[in-house]
């Protein structure tokens, strides 16, 4: 019975951490930095201040954790989508990827990291956060690209043209902040796989 109870706790408790890291980069992406208070925040996931106090002491602790929550979750999907590719050939399969690395920096997780990583900037101590984060995010990214690109670090250059094509998308990415810049991302995108695989 007592070990029923804990894990009706321990459910709740993630249940409630769950809520509040979506209703963080929801409110990221809709409000920016300066509009995702923690209490905006509590009230979007419908719980109470003291909940999301209990879970996150800082909104830069929070806002972190939901970053790094819906980054977790993106890579899964992003995995996912790839494992649909695994029997195209290099020709098909390597701007078919450039494509899913494309359109993962064009989604909400970008957006919200965008939001973060500039309020960092000039906020030290959500710096000491971010930074972290910005380190474990840009691995990750980077091991997942050439894992999809069945690239081989080893052979000169090919580790400098993922990390440019990281770049390169994370370019577009910012460009389509402001205006849709779709069209254009698509065209370079096919474009650069074209010079991608003649680096690979």
């Amino acid at each position: 019975m007592a070990t029923e109870t804990r894990q009706r706790q321990a459910d709740r408790s993630r249940g409630t951490r769950r809520k509040l890291m979506e209703a963080t980069v929801e409110c990221l992406v809709e409000l920016g930095w300066s509009g995702t208070t923690t209490t905006v925040v509590a009230e979007r996931a419908g719980v109470s201040r003291g909940a999301q106090l209990h879970h996150f002491r800082t909104r830069g602790e929070l806002v972190a954790a939901a970053v790094e929550h819906l980054g977790a979750e993106s890579v899964l999907h992003l995995k996912e989508r790839a494992a649909r590719l695994n029997g195209d050939s290099p020709e098909e399969r390597i701007p078919a990827v450039v494509e899913l690395i494309a359109d993962f920096y064009a989604s909400d997780l970008f957006t919200a990291a965008l939001e973060l990583w500039v309020a960092a900037r000039t906020d030290a101590e959500l710096k000491t956060v971010v930074v972290p984060l910005e380190v474990r995010l840009g691995r990750e990214t980077h091991r997942l690209a050439v894992e999809l690109l069945a690239a081989d670090e080893a052979k000169p250059g090919v580790r400098e043209a993922v990390q440019i094509t990281l770049d390169l998308v994370r370019g577009l990415a910012l460009a389509n902040q402001l205006t849709d810049d779709g069209k254009r991302r698509k065209r370079i995108v096919r474009h650069w796989a074209q010079m991608l695989e003649a680096a690979l």
